[in-house]
C-alpha cells in the first residue's frame, strides 16, 4: 500500500487540505492540516482496497508518478 503516490494540496474553496491517490479512482480525503489529510487518505486507501477485494474487483498496481520523477528518464 505504501507505493501509491499521494498528492496533497491546499484548497481555498474548501478551506483545508485535500489528499488524493491518482491510481485509485475517487480515493481522496480532507484535513485541516496536510498531516491530517495524509492520515485520512491512508484510511481511505485501506477502505478502498478492502472494498475492491470484497467486491472481487481488481486493485490497480501503483503506476502514477508526477512529471518530476519522469524528467530524468
Amino acid at each position: 500500500m505504501s507505493d501509491y503516490h499521494i498528492n496533497i494540496f491546499y484548497s481555498d474553496e474548501d478551506g483545508g487540505y485535500i489528499a488524493d491517490i491518482p491510481d485509485l479512482d475517487a480515493c481522496s480525503a480532507f484535513g485541516a492540516t496536510a498531516e491530517q489529510a495524509l492520515v485520512e487518505v491512508k484510511r481511505a486507501m485501506a477502505a478502498w482496497i478492502a472494498a475492491a477485494k470484497q467486491a472481487g474487483k481488481p486493485v490497480p498496481p501503483p503506476r502514477y508518478r508526477p512529471a518530476i520523477y519522469q524528467a530524468g528518464r
